[in-house]
């Protein structure tokens, strides 16, 4: 395989399994800490690492004016509102149905793209997208899951994060941004890790110490930063760039599936027949968007 194969194979693995674990991460933390401040600590951190570790490699962090101010409105579609939001709806539902919510965005992106780009979907992407809803509705229809107090609300901000997370993999898709994928990211975590302080103290959420943070929330936090942040944000922006955006939504199938195992592992959740028969139709969702033939970009 070429050089830019295995890293694209190396990148799906890292916003399948990686961003599929921050689910769970997400659910340990803001159990304990504010969702707004945990999100900006989160993206403030891992952006200055990014910086860090650039500027020890040689590589430079200029960019444009047009590049910062895309990484900007970027970063609020993906991390500001898109994740500190979901954050905040992780209070009132549970991360494993969090994930299966947010299954929907490859299905969001296929109609944006229909009506932003006047792109003709595809029969195996259809295909795909029945597939991954209904492999999802099967998730979902189990009489085990218990909505918690205030869930609705916590699920229509969930859908107002993966649309707003969609618009941001079509936007990015076009967008000018820094060659460098690792300084795309940096600029877009730097960013929305300032507009989640911002929102944190607007809404009047009270900072806790990390000396204060149990050890279970420290090590989710690490996780937070290195693997869903770091890892996987940057694996996420360099596969908009090199492969079709519907392709990149696949993670939303894999998510679920990767976040149910967490959570029976570590949380002592029952996988059903149905949660397994569900995971094999979602995948089955996953092949046939993924083997759509890549043309030219949204292919």
């Amino acid at each position: 395989m070429k050089k830019q194969t295995y890293l694209i194979v190396i990148a799906f693995f890292s916003i399948y399994v990686f961003w599929g674990s921050t689910y769970l991460w997400n659910k340990i933390a803001v159990t304990e800490l504010p969702p707004f401040m945990l999100a900006s600590i989160r993206f403030s951190i891992a952006g200055l690492l990014i910086f860090i570790i650039a500027r020890v490699m040689g590589i430079s962090l200029k960019i444009t004016k047009k590049e910062f101010l895309n990484c900007v409105f970027a970063g609020f579609l993906f991390l500001g509102y898109g994740n500190g939001v979901f954050v905040w709806a992780l209070k009132y539902v549970d991360s494993s149905f969090g994930a299966l919510l947010a299954a929907i965005q490859p299905l969001v992106i296929l109609i944006l793209m229909r009506l932003w780009n006047r792109k003709a979907i595809k029969a195996k992407s259809i295909i795909g997208i029945v597939l991954g809803m209904g492999g999802m509705y099967l998730l979902v229809s189990q009489k085990g899951l218990q909505l918690q107090e205030g869930s609705t609300l916590g699920i229509i901000m969930i859908f107002t994060c993966v649309l707003s997370w969609s618009i941001g993999s079509l936007f990015v898709a076009q967008a000018s941004m820094p060659k460098n994928f690792f300084i795309t990211t940096g600029y877009q975590m730097i960013t929305a890790g300032i507009m989640l302080a911002f929102s944190s103290y607007i809404v009047g959420e009270s900072w806790i110490p990390p000396v204060d943070w149990t050890l279970k929330t420290q090590l989710s936090l690490i996780a937070l930063i290195l693997f869903g942040s770091i890892a996987a944000f940057t694996s996420f922006n360099y596969l908009l760039k090199e492969v079709s955006t519907e392709k990149v939504a696949t993670s939303a199938y894999v998510n679920p599936i990767v976040a149910i195992l967490l959570g029976w592992y570590f949380l002592d959740e029952v996988i059903t027949l149905q949660t397994s028969i569900a995971a094999i139709i979602l995948l089955a969702g996953v092949y046939f968007i993924n083997s759509t033939k890549k043309g030219k970009k949204y292919t």
